[in-house]
């Protein structure tokens, strides 16, 4: 096949795999991908505790000479070999397709991220009854150690708290997770998470069963009714009293921060993390793109809208976070927290001291869900569209891509029923922890990062209180080398299988993505990047 045959395929979208309907559903799509819970949750933490103001500069500078580049990068490589994250490496650099399989790798331990849509929904659920349940301590789970942060009787000093559990606290562990003593406890199902994870991935599975076809006509809601949510949760958070005071302990620059090492970690690992660099995301969405569609001036209005969205959230959170440190009589720092906690104890407890408790709720929880609902089917879209590429024939027949997309939810689904277990929370963090970890990511992008996350390593514990047993911790390094160890592998059995010296192979293999990434930077179009046509002089695997 020759370059103008292929172009015009390209162009058209005459082939199987198809194009994105329009720009727009493209640039939705990506940006709500892109736009997900780290910036909600992790970034405003992140902040406050690495300096305010000051982490800015990191987070900045990173963003300028990594974070854009690298999404450009990736964006690039997807739209010029319009392949999925595994059969891109073929056409670019095929010694480094291990990284492909690594990205398989991690899009599996990905998938476990959608217990958070399952949370979410039941606290939705839960936000249109007469009381929210959070906000007393008169529901059948709670102990005797419960209390009402809001209510007036609850004494602002700490020591009138010991050896007490909040109402929110309660409701998260005890009625929501109903969590066991340990990973080594599973207990049984609770079905009403394991019904609520059903209707979540019936929901994946018809957001993505036409591939993009459907993908980018649900993210016309998935991905804008979230700004509506902020918007008004931000002026809500403004004016309530305390929330100055919120803002000044997030944005307060501290810059003896800047001579900590792990704090320009931190900021490297929120500019991938929110970014989706390293993950494979970026290239299979890039795929989906016309052959000649302008990726520079998408990439740079997509990250600007990212760390712009990360910046609001901060606002966002810490507005309310202030308000109820002066509700409590106590610091901000006491209640300033990240993750889960800060999303399903601390935000929770907030609402119930406002007025119209359960219209906040209803807002903050319905943001949450949309935010993870467009992260969660992007990345099961991602996994579909590379499973597909690297077998077209078989998957992509007429019938068969549908069929497909339902075996992969309904595998998903079986296997995340371990996470609405009574132990369920155990298992999701050990996944969270070695499998979904940055450092598979540091390892995709700067080994250097690696071995720095290596040497600052400490086991996972649970509320600082749990230690989990040798053999999770054995399972935990597992994942995560199940996926980091596919990119050495992968180049040294492609080493031994190909015919030629080392010299003669390793140059071969790499001259095309050198020369993609050398024109790309300069600004030559995608068509010109690379100077051998990959289809007319194949590998020398191929030759």
């Amino acid at each position: 096949m020759n370059r103008e045959r292929r172009n015009a395929e390209n162009e058209t979208g005459t082939g199987d795999r198809g194009h994105w309907a329009s720009k727009t559903e493209y640039i939705l799509v990506l940006a709500g991908n892109v736009v997900g819970l780290g910036n909600v949750w992790r970034f405003p933490y992140l902040c406050y505790k690495n300096g305010g103001g000051a982490f800015l500069v990191p987070y900045g500078l990173l963003a300028v000479f990594c974070g854009i580049p690298l999404f450009l990068l990736e964006t690039a490589m997807g739209q010029y070999t319009q392949e999925g994250f595994i059969t891109c490496w073929r056409k670019l650099c095929p010694l480094a397709q291990g990284i492909g399989y690594g990205h398989f790798m991690m899009k599996l331990y990905d998938s476990s991220y959608i217990i958070i849509q399952v949370w979410t929904l039941l606290y939705l659920a839960f936000s249109f009854t007469s009381q929210l349940p959070w906000a007393s301590c008169d529901n059948t789970w709670n102990t005797v150690n419960c209390v009402v942060l809001s209510s007036p009787n609850v004494t602002a000093n700490h020591t009138t708290l010991t050896n007490t559990t909040s109402a929110a606290t309660e409701f998260w562990e005890r009625r929501v997770l109903g969590m066991s003593r340990g990973i080594e406890e599973l207990g049984s199902v609770r079905w009403d998470l394991a019904l609520t994870l059903l209707a979540c991935w019936v929901f994946c599975y018809f957001s993505i069963w036409k591939s993009v076809r459907s993908t980018g006509k649900v993210a016309y809601f998935t991905a804008t009714f979230p700004y509506v949510m902020l918007l008004v949760l931000l002026i809500r958070g403004l004016t309530l009293p305390g929330a100055w005071e919120g803002i000044y302990f997030y944005l307060y620059p501290d810059f003896k921060h800047l001579a900590n090492l792990e704090v320009w970690l931190e900021a490297g690992s929120q500019i991938c993390f929110s970014y989706s660099l390293a993950t494979g995301t970026i290239k299979v969405l890039g795929s989906y793109n016309k052959y000649k569609n302008n990726c520079y001036k998408d990439c740079f209005w997509l990250c600007l809208l990212n760390s712009g969205t990360s910046f609001l959230a901060g606002f966002v959170v810490f507005s309310v976070l202030g308000f109820m440190a002066q509700k409590q009589g106590v610091p901000v720092d006491s209640v300033a927290e990240a993750g889960p906690g800060l999303a399903f104890i601390a935000y929770p407890e907030a609402t119930a001291m406002m007025p119209w408790p359960q219209f906040w709720s209803v807002c903050f929880f319905l943001m949450l869900f949309l935010l993870s609902v467009d992260t969660h089917f992007v990345t099961v879209e991602c996994f579909v569209t590379s499973m597909s590429d690297l077998f077209p024939t078989s998957l992509r027949a007429p019938g068969r891509s549908e069929v497909f997309v339902l075996l992969v939810c309904s595998f998903f689904f079986l296997a995340h029923l371990t996470l609405v277990t009574e132990g369920g929370i155990y298992v999701f963090r050990l996944i969270d922890y070695y499998g979904c970890t940055q450092v598979c990511r540091y390892f995709m992008i700067l080994c250097i990062s690696f071995i720095l996350y290596l040497v600052g390593y400490t086991h996972l514990k649970i509320n600082d209180w749990y230690i989990y047993p040798d053999w999770a911790y054995a399972l935990g390094w597992t994942m995560t080398f199940s996926s980091v160890l596919m990119v050495p592998l992968w180049a040294v059995g492609q080493m031994c299988v190909t015919p030629g010296t080392f010299r003669q192979t390793n140059i071969g293999f790499n001259y095309r993505l050198t020369a993609f990434i050398v024109k790309i930077g300069i600004g030559i179009v995608p068509e010109e990047a690379i100077s051998v046509d990959p289809y007319r002089n194949p590998p020398l695997s191929q030759s």
